[in-house]
């Protein structure tokens, strides 16, 4: 797995360039900056939560196949 520091630019950058998306995209359709800012922030949490939690997911490392897993 990368390191702690490249994973986190590489969530926060994610997260970044769809909220941005998401923003454009509501403030082409209804011209309200401060509801397109609203939807970006929401956009930026939610995805950020949901990389961060599918990278809960992954194992880091198989163990030995001679090692017992439970230690």
């Amino acid at each position: 797995m990368a390191k702690k520091s490249q994973s986190l630019a590489a969530f926060l950058t994610l997260s970044f360039s769809a909220a941005a998306f998401v923003g454009i995209l509501v403030f082409a359709g209804i011209r309200r900056p401060v509801e397109s800012l609203i939807w970006a922030g929401v956009t930026f949490i939610i995805v950020l939560v949901g990389i961060a939690t599918l990278a809960l997911t992954v194992k880091d490392d198989q163990p030995a196949p001679d090692e017992t897993r439970l230690k």
